[in-house]
């Protein structure tokens, strides 16, 4: 089976933020992610990391004003200052959470925007990143999230567009992050997409489909699609960024862990 992580933004919502690395670690992960670390200080995460043997897996860029509905800026023609001093301030944290790979959110298509003129900026930029992050052995990635239902007017939607966008960066270091989620509501046919994406996919996260929650609320196959990642040789992390319908434990009926 993969190597599960848990997203500590979405699950274990029952305890306060800091204590969701130990539900995660008596859960059975090994690995966390979570959408953005900066409200907390780097050395207090990296203690909560020592203290329970997780390992940090994935974080996010700094998105610009999440509160005020935006969601990302890398791909804004206007904010390309403010998108590279975000790298920074990332590379700040993943040096403390010896943190491997930092997600590069495109961000929404701006109000009368072009979208090839935004399209560029985004190009630019994560050449810029990549660049930065090679320097220290990290790895970019990409992510395609759904327009349909959860980010109308995301500037990458699709598999085909941020492979499009990966391959117009030209850095060994840039790879998709694919979600089944968003690609099961933009495309479907996830496997075939999967072997098609894999010798560029750095990191696979999940939910179901529709709804975002659980494994087995939905129409998502997961232990067919769980052997095929296994099959295709995949060995990155795979992690539960879905709401559960209840609490966290009683959804983990998929996690091996909690079967033996």
């Amino acid at each position: 089976m993969p190597r599960f992580a848990a997203n500590l933004t979405l699950l274990f919502n029952d305890v306060p933020f800091l204590e969701r690395f130990d539900a995660a670690r008596e859960a059975g992960f090994r690995g966390v992610e979570y959408l953005f670390p900066y409200e907390w200080p780097a050395t207090t995460l990296r203690q909560r990391l020592d203290d329970t043997g997780l390992e940090q897996v994935l974080f996010n860029l700094p998105p610009g004003d999440w509160a005020a509905g935006e969601r990302g800026i890398a791909g804004l023609p206007d904010r390309v200052s403010e998108f590279r001093e975000g790298v920074d301030q990332a590379l700040d944290y993943a040096r403390v959470l010896d943190c491997p790979r930092l997600n590069a959110l495109a961000g929404l298509l701006p109000p009368d925007g072009d979208p090839q003129a935004c399209r560029m900026t985004l190009i630019d930029n994560l050449r810029w990143a990549a660049d930065r992050l090679a320097t220290e052995g990290r790895t970019l990635l990409v992510e395609a999230i759904n327009s349909r239902v959860d980010m109308p007017g995301f500037l990458l939607d699709t598999s085909t567009d941020a492979l499009s966008v990966i391959e117009a960066v030209d850095r060994p270091n840039v790879l998709f992050q694919y979600d089944l989620y968003h690609m099961q509501i933009m495309e479907g046919d996830l496997i075939r997409t999967l072997r098609r994406s894999l010798s560029r996919i750095g990191h696979v996260q999940f939910a179901d489909n529709p709804g975002r929650q659980e494994p087995g609320t939905g129409e998502i196959a997961f232990p067919t699609v769980f052997r095929a990642l296994d099959e295709m040789g995949y060995d990155g992390w795979v992690s539960a960024e879905y709401r559960p319908t209840g609490s966290t434990l009683d959804s983990l009926d998929w996690l091996p862990a909690r079967r033996q």
